[in-house]
């Protein structure tokens, strides 16, 4: 019974997450783009005011998966990098943690690139 309230709860963070980016494209005039980074430093600043964590320990993948949960490991980097070597790891700690994700998305990118074709379909 845990994992279906586990699953759950990921299903409505992670949606409400999403609802909340569609009502933005929808009714503003900010770009996907310009979301997109807000939700990165959402995820920053909630990680910083410890709030964030909670949300992933409640929604899992739901917290973790979004743009929020890529903010909140690039703060997460940080503050572990700057504890353990000063200044210099508010530089690096960002680029350390996130480095895998971003490595496997842009090889899996690569790899999807090469097996399909893009442009318009044939008639």
């Amino acid at each position: 019974m845990e994992i279906v309230l586990r699953l759950v709860w990921a299903f409505l963070l992670g949606g409400a997450l999403c609802v909340i980016a569609q009502v933005l494209i929808d009714k503003t005039k900010l770009t996907p783009a310009r979301i997109l980074v807000s939700y990165v430093v959402a995820g920053v600043l909630l990680g910083a005011i410890g709030v964030y964590r909670p949300l992933i320990e409640l929604a899992g993948a739901g917290a973790a998966t979004p743009l929020t949960g890529f903010g909140y490991l690039i703060y997460k980097g940080v503050r572990e990098a700057v504890d353990q070597r000063g200044l210099i790891g508010a530089f690096t700690g960002g680029l350390t943690a996130a480095a895998g994700g971003t490595a496997a998305a842009l090889v899996f990118g690569l790899i999807a690139a090469a097996i399909c074709r893009g442009g318009k379909p044939r008639a």
